[in-house]
């Protein structure tokens, strides 16, 4: 039988799905995942932060120890240089050298001719092969793009030293047997392996892996998890039913990718990854001491808030002394951080005291006294529980109905005794205002949140 090497593209495929970017450990923890899994290789994203990316994929090509590493070169000459020295110390470093093949992708992304593309090829390819020898070229959008200009792009990729050829399905709508067609024209014109990288946005990924593989394709590239792409654990499952049919094998392990997957997965954005449409922008955020102020901002910015530049910084200063006793921060913590460090404006209401009745067959009724400018003012109203009619005695007290826009309750100690910390989130005039409490009394708590997010609203409204 004929063993199918499998590379790994979750990284490549997340960094470009996602709006937030992956943090650091995440980026280890996927390629260590896919090197445990057995993958033949693992593909890194294209450099896009040069000082930080260097920091991040040398660390990471010290980790991969059984993979081939690959990382793209960009389109120039200085840009290859910069993706060598982040793979040159791994195990086995391969340089990847990604072009468009399809005339829409050359004119209108690229803007660039066929004999510009060819001139390219050539170049990228030469100055890759003088630093490793092990160099990739990749036919981006080869389902849309002219056969005889594939057919000579790839044969001008292995003439200037390519030791494989990847065909991309980037468009998505190709039929299992025009792939495998693809694929079978293209093998009649290089020596080098070929390798697919199917779509999986009509459902026919591994049908099209598998008309690639009858037609000699030599790899398929898949991702531990992404959008539109093949997945490896499809993929997998797959060949193990059918494998015999097509005379293929592959050398991952079948039984770790529905574990070690799920495990890797589930510390990436609290969640396993399922589509940035089914995706709520707050569980994206997971922040950790790697994390830098602008990203703090860009997380904060998510949540729907509207720091000033000082905020920041001391939401960042803060988030920082968390971040060294927890491992990582989402967004309910960074909730609690703002709410507690983000502009702590003077008291103009004092809570002074509560109290409440609640049933079972009756709304609940709160009277809340309050102290404004040495006065004492107070508020009856009934409501859907203690809090509820709590909240709206405040208003009944200060005359003025806010936005409830989030309300959270947690434990903060354990036991009968434990601490409640409370987190309100106000809106008021489009703007958020977030205010926590604590207490072991979970109402007192939740007043006294309250009343700090309206004193920041009436600070700032003065």
């Amino acid at each position: 039988m004929k063993t199918i090497n499998v590379t790994d593209i979750t990284l490549k495929k997340l960094s470009e799905d996602r709006a937030v970017s992956l943090l650091f450990r995440e980026k280890s923890a996927i390629a260590n995942c896919a090197d445990s899994l057995g993958a033949g290789a693992v593909e890194l994203p294209v450099i896009k932060n040069i000082r930080e990316d260097t920091i991040i994929y040398k660390t990471i090509a010290q980790n991969v120890t059984n993979a081939v590493l690959t990382i793209p070169v960009g389109f120039d000459k200085e840009t290859v240089v910069a993706a060598w020295e982040c793979v040159k110390d791994a195990k086995k470093p391969r340089l990847q050298v990604e072009l468009p093949v399809s005339t829409l992708q050359m004119e209108y992304t690229y803007h660039v001719n066929q004999a510009a593309i060819h001139e390219k090829i050539a170049e990228l390819v030469k100055e890759a092969k003088s630093y490793c020898h092990d160099v990739e070229f990749s036919a981006l959008d080869a389902t849309r793009a002219d056969i005889d200009f594939l057919v000579s792009a790839v044969k001008e990729a292995e003439g200037n030293g390519a030791t494989m050829i990847t065909i991309c399905d980037d468009a998505g709508v190709s039929l299992p047997a025009e792939i495998g067609e693809l694929v079978a024209k293209v093998m009649a014109a290089v020596r080098v392996p070929v390798y697919v990288q199917v779509s999986d946005r009509i459902n026919m990924g591994v049908a099209s892996a598998f008309a690639a593989i009858e037609n000699g394709a030599e790899g398929v590239k898949c991702a531990i998890a992404g959008k539109d792409v093949l997945l490896v654990g499809e993929f997998s499952d797959a060949i193990t039913a059918c494998g015999t049919r097509i005379d293929a094998v592959i050398e991952v392990n079948t039984t770790k990718i529905h574990t070690g997957v799920e495990d890797t997965l589930s510390h990436i954005s609290h969640q396993k990854y399922d589509g940035e449409d089914n995706v709520n922008d707050k569980k994206k955020i997971l922040l950790d001491s790697d994390s830098t102020m602008a990203q703090v901002a860009q997380a904060a910015e998510i949540l729907g808030y509207d720091l000033s530049d000082s905020d920041i910084g001391n939401v960042y200063k803060a988030l920082m002394q968390v971040c060294e006793k927890k491992s990582g921060v989402g967004a309910k913590e960074l909730e609690a951080v703002i709410a507690g460090y983000a502009m702590q404006a003077p008291s103009t209401y004092h809570f002074q005291t509560y109290t409440t009745t609640s049933s079972n067959v009756a709304n609940s009724m709160s009277q809340v006294v309050l102290k404004c400018n040495d006065e004492e003012i107070s508020g009856v109203s009934n409501g859907d529980g203690p809090i509820d009619s709590a909240f709206r005695a405040i208003e009944q007290c200060i005359g003025h109905h806010y936005e409830l826009d989030d309300f959270q309750v947690q434990s903060v100690t354990e036991g009968k005794e434990a601490l409640g910390s409370a987190l309100v989130r106000l809106r008021n005039n489009g703007k958020l205002y977030s205010g926590n409490g604590t207490s072991t009394d979970i109402v007192a708590a939740s007043i006294r949140a309250y009343i700090n997010a309206l004193n920041k609203i009436v600070f700032e409204e003065a």
